[in-house]
């Protein structure tokens, strides 16, 4: 019933000097784009990057790519859900797939500070930003080919799907992320029809999304405000106690509806039963969920923006009170404000070293990258391309990828040939 939810405009896709033809087989467009996404070593790298610790530290702890899978799966529950009580939303669970498993990509090593590390270096040369760097990703560089990499000439639907935000850095004003790069205007005129300044433009940009990014963005905020939990527990930086002083510091500042639901919390976890009830609470939230009609400028040529994900009070109450919870006792605290200190510096220093010998250096620059990276930044045709090379190559590091990066061009001690292989 989803192929009656879409037309050829969702099912067209961006052709450019970076995106080849695409030919067809058994699979419908949207099944292809999510195959091409899951099988490339941009996707595999998450596995090594960091959620909310950092990757490897034990094997149980979530990275962005278990984030990622849990996205998908409890995206693929809400768009199930609504077929239920809006039986018109018939939203193609392959799509869904595809964009939930890429939403992640773009983000550097190191979680957040390694994202604000990445957009003060790039300050010069356009910033960085997870979501833009999702999207030049799928459009200019998952695949590696014998002259340089390219894009994988992605669905209108998908890319439309991942574009959690919209303005771009030029028009970003006094914000310091939720941009996309200037260079991608192209890709809002592909989504969007060249006119879509002038009926997307302001402050409201950002929040016009098509059906399928309000739902996996919903799947990311119930998956990291759940799991998070449960991860911040199991290292124990959450504990019955630590929530009763919480509690008792926030006072009378919690409403009724989050008063209520931190007590069920300590409940839990006194009952030690926290993991199976987080998973029957995320089971509430996705059903929690309806959806209404609405009509914009898109609306004639596409379903996938004729809808609003409604959702209820009482459940962002519960994902509000969560999103706290981990930001005060986990990244609030000095455990974890120091590995994200260390991980920041590390990825500083790099960022530093390759922009000074690359950028700076009058004559020819030391190799310090890949072969195929150092072929690429010192062919580009100005500093502003050399430095987003960079970037690519600094963003696609995983956390020990960089670590290693960092010992091998840093560590004085760090250096004979058995460690360089």
């Amino acid at each position: 019933m989803s192929d009656d939810f879409y037309r050829a405009f969702d099912r067209d896709y961006l052709r450019n000097e970076a995106n080849r033809e695409r030919t067809t087989d058994y699979r419908s467009i949207f099944h292809q784009d999510r195959d091409r996404i899951m099988f490339t070593p941009a996707f595999r790298r998450l596995q090594a990057k960091t959620q909310v610790f950092q990757a490897g530290e034990y094997d149980f702890y979530r990275t962005r790519l278990t984030h990622s899978l849990e996205v998908s799966r409890i995206a693929e529950s809400i768009a199930i859900w609504l077929r239920v009580g809006h039986p018109e939303v018939q939203v193609d669970l392959h799509l869904l797939e595809g964009i939930c498993l890429a939403h992640d990509i773009g983000h550097p090593p190191f979680g957040h500070a390694g994202e604000r590390v990445l957009n003060e270096s790039m300050t010069p040369y356009g910033g960085f930003e997870g979501n833009a760097q999702t999207l030049r990703i799928l459009t200019r560089t998952i695949y590696s080919r014998s002259r340089g990499r390219s894009g994988m000439s992605p669905s209108r639907a998908l890319l439309d799907g991942v574009l959690k935000y919209k303005r771009l850095h030029r028009d970003r004003g006094s914000e310091t992320n939720h941009f996309i790069y200037d260079d991608q205007e192209e890709i809002l005129d592909f989504c969007f029809g060249a006119d879509w300044r002038a009926r997307l433009g302001g402050e409201e940009a950002n929040g016009f999304q098509s059906i399928e990014c309000q739902i996996m963005d919903l799947a990311d905020d119930v998956a990291y405000s759940c799991f998070d939990i449960v991860d911040g527990a199991r290292a124990r930086f959450i504990t019955p106690d630590s929530l009763r002083g919480w509690g008792a510091e926030k006072g009378e500042a919690l409403d009724p509806a989050r008063r209520k639901y931190l007590d069920e919390l300590s409940e839990m976890m006194a009952q030690k039963k926290l993991q199976p009830k987080m998973n029957a609470i995320i089971g509430e939230l996705i059903t929690s969920v309806t959806a209404k009609t609405r009509d914009n400028f898109m609306t004639p040529v596409t379903r996938r923006h004729a809808f609003t994900l409604v959702r209820q009070p009482e459940a962002e109450a519960r994902i509000k009170l969560h999103k706290a919870l981990c930001r005060e006792l986990v990244f609030g605290s000095s455990a974890l404000q120091q590995i994200e200190f260390k991980g920041g510096h590390i990825l500083k220093e790099l960022a530093r070293t390759l922009f000074a010998n690359y950028l700076e250096t009058a004559g020819k620059p030391a190799m310090l990258t890949p072969v195929e990276v150092h072929r690429d930044v010192t062919g580009a045709g100005n500093k502003a391309e050399a430095a987003r090379l960079l970037c690519d190559h600094l963003s696609g590091m995983t956390d020990a990828y960089a670590l290693r990066s960092y010992k091998r061009l840093l560590d004085p001690d760090y250096g004979s040939i058995s460690e360089l292989i």
